[in-house]
């Protein structure tokens, strides 16, 4: 678990440096645009399968997490073949919850690997990762209706 908790905060790391370094020099493209959420995306719901897996946290939250996941890419994919395709842009709940999702991953594999008892914190996290997954597919789902029912131009 030591290897799996340093492997995550390398991979944060490393991603957030990746981000800094394009914005700040214009290295951004739009390849990456596309590629950077996507790779977040796939590093967060393998880390949640691995620890639903190992039981860890709970399944339900791990079929929340990632079915989540699986119907904003599929709405986006929807979208493109009505060609209509819906602007990637994360909505502040969003970003919340991915937030909240990196604290509760990042403490449970801190708390395997090294025997912490944060269990009480960690079911605060749960509940929080819960509420902002639901809130974050309701207002995703929302903004996605309200671009696909718009009038084209």
């Amino acid at each position: 678990m030591r290897i799996a908790f340093a492997l995550f905060l390398a991979a944060g790391l490393t991603d957030a440096v990746d981000g800094f370094l394009a914005k700040r020099f214009g290295m951004s493209t739009e390849l990456g645009a596309y590629l950077d959420p996507l790779a977040d995306k796939a590093m967060m719901v393998s880390v949640y399968v691995a620890l639903g897996i190992s039981e860890a946290i709970p399944h339900w939250l791990v079929i929340l997490v990632v079915s989540r996941d699986i119907m904003i890419v599929g709405a986006v994919i929807l979208s493109w073949v009505m060609e209509k395709p819906v602007p990637l842009k994360p909505l502040l709940v969003s970003k919340l919850n991915t937030v909240a999702q990196i604290l509760l991953a990042c403490l449970v594999l801190a708390a395997l690997a090294f025997k912490i008892d944060a269990e009480i914190v960690i079911v605060l996290l749960i509940a929080l990762v819960a509420v902002l997954t639901l809130l974050s597919v309701i207002f995703y789902v929302a903004e996605w209706v309200r671009h696909m029912n718009a009038a084209s131009p």
